[in-house]
């Protein structure tokens, strides 16, 4: 399990506690970041009691329960509630992870909630994704390719060379990856960090891409690809099962059989 990094704020104190219910029958604590740029205080860790049966079962349930009947300053992202979106990553029981698709019986003792490591905070458990962002549109994620489809059709691909793409399209940008990574800590505003390399892995084996030289050049670079140590922190937590550090280490292979 990878160390839990704080976000790049001050140092966190004890905040608010809200009691359980009356007559909860099973009373679940949850400990959750708070921080509002608007406030002078630095952040602080809240306490909320939640009745385990007057809840769903993943983290998200309770975190939305949490803003609609308890607090409803509490700040966070969600959209699609079914991991596909990528919205509502966070730092769950010190693992990177998605709030809805983390059952919350599978977290020992209090339920901890923090924003994802190592990133500024724009308020609560949302991260500025800005920089992340900019690394992903720097390898220009689009198919690139001089030479026309046939007329009336698509561009086809071999069974052989449509697998050569699983394990990498499935990738939902929700950076728990990314922020897991110690050299992504160290290196973060120029090592483009996993989620974003593993997209570009995705266009180079592409066969119906023609910019695999120009990819690859872009990529020749100390710090935007060899900053990787194959640590495995991302390939531990990615929770779609994906092995981001296998595909950086396809495209240092590509480097090796272009020269």
């Amino acid at each position: 399990m990878a160390q839990f990094t704080l976000p790049r704020n001050s140092k966190v104190r004890e905040g608010k506690t809200w009691p359980a219910p009356d007559g909860a029958a099973r009373p679940r604590q949850f400990r959750i970041y708070r921080w509002n740029p608007d406030d002078d205080g630095p952040p602080q860790v809240d306490t909320y009691m939640i009745d385990l049966d007057d809840c769903g079962p993943m983290v998200l349930d309770a975190v939305i329960k949490i803003k609609s009947e308890i607090d409803s300053t509490l700040t966070f992202r969600r959209s699609c509630r079914e991991g596909v979106c990528g919205s509502c990553a966070m730092n769950i029981d010190g693992t990177n992870t998605l709030a809805c698709t983390k059952y919350i019986d599978d977290v020992k003792g209090d339920v901890r909630v923090y924003p994802l490591p190592h990133m500024e905070v724009v308020k609560d458990l949302v991260p500025d994704l800005t920089e992340a962002y900019t690394q992903y549109r720097s390898i220009e994620p689009w198919l690139k390719s001089e030479t026309q489809p046939p007329p009336g059709k698509e561009r086809l691909q071999s069974p052989e060379e449509r697998r050569k793409l699983d394990g990498l399209w499935e990738c939902i940008l929700c950076f728990c990856c990314t922020t897991s990574c110690p050299s992504y800590w160290w290196n973060g505003d120029r090592y483009l960090g996993p989620a974003t390399l593993l997209q570009a892995s995705r266009w180079i084996e592409d066969s119906r891409d023609e910019a695999t030289g120009d990819r690859l050049d872009e990529l020749e670079d100390p710090f935007r690809l060899y900053r990787c140590h194959t640590i495995m922190n991302c390939t531990k937590a990615c929770p779609k099962g994906l092995n981001p550090a296998a595909a950086i280490s396809g495209i240092k292979q590509a480097m090796v059989r272009r020269r």
